[in-house]
């Protein structure tokens, strides 16, 4: 199986245990903005992963905090051999 990477844009955090952790959920990106040749970085992403849906938890005192928002992320998914 060949490595995949997939854009994600975080849409909602969600504090808990008084902010020592936090749930962060992704969607996969859709494109907007368009080059010369019709094409933008997310429009690509989004062709080949059109719907994806990530969520997790992060406990990490170095990660908690540090995620934003609407910012985009990469995701790798490479197989545990």
């Amino acid at each position: 199986m060949p490595k995949m990477r997939a854009k994600m844009t975080l849409h909602t955090i969600t504090k808990h245990s008084g902010d020592k952790q936090e749930s962060l959920r992704f969607n996969a990106v859709s494109g907007s903005e368009y080059g010369p040749n019709g094409e933008s970085e997310d429009n690509t992403y989004a062709r080949y992963t059109p719907m994806a849906e990530l969520t997790m938890t992060v406990t990490n005192p170095a990660l908690v905090g540090q995620f934003k928002q609407g910012e985009s992320y990469y995701v790798d998914f490479t197989p545990v051999e």
